[in-house]
């Protein structure tokens, strides 16, 4: 029912943009088609991959790495595939919804969840040529102390 709302106020608000200055909406029209088109391949291909890995890997095995049971070692995982990896936000919550109903623990997949957004192993090299060494360092230290705080909460109160 909620998506249903908002697809409404989605709709109503492009009528009233369309009433207000038919140029200019046609104009974000056309700037958001293409920047669905440059998307689409990139989240079609995540999702073949996920689709993939959790047609080969079961229930019980997420459950092993990631469920509640995987405590530690479970959260240093989820910590290190999501430092790691580079994923837009977009795909990283239907992966986390999919590892969820697979088995995943809550305190593992806000790390995982955190540790991808916040965390950039994989940008650090451009992180430091734009902000230098220093910063980007704490950022990324900073971040990964609040990916694990925050995961401990989360963990221990679901």
């Amino acid at each position: 029912m909620f998506t249903i709302i908002l697809y409404c106020i989605a709709l109503g608000s492009l009528v009233l943009s369309y009433s207000k200055n038919k140029e200019k909406t046609q104009v974000a029209l056309k700037k958001s088609w293409k920047s669905f088109e440059n998307i689409l391949p990139q989240f079609l291909f995540i999702l073949l991959i996920i689709g993939f890995i959790l047609a080969i890997i079961d229930a019980k095995t997420i459950s092993l790495l990631l469920g509640q049971e995987s405590g530690f070692k479970g959260m240093v995982i989820a910590a290190i595939v999501g430092s790691i990896t580079l994923i837009p936000g977009f795909i990283a919550f239907p992966l986390a919804a999919s590892l969820l109903s697979a088995g995943a623990g809550y305190g593992q997949i806000a790390m995982f969840v955190t540790t991808l957004m916040m965390v950039g192993i994989v940008t650090l090299p451009l992180e430091i040529k734009f902000f230098g060494k220093n910063i980007a360092m704490k950022r990324n230290l900073f971040a990964f102390i609040y990916a694990v705080i925050s995961s401990l909460i989360i963990g221990a109160i679901m």
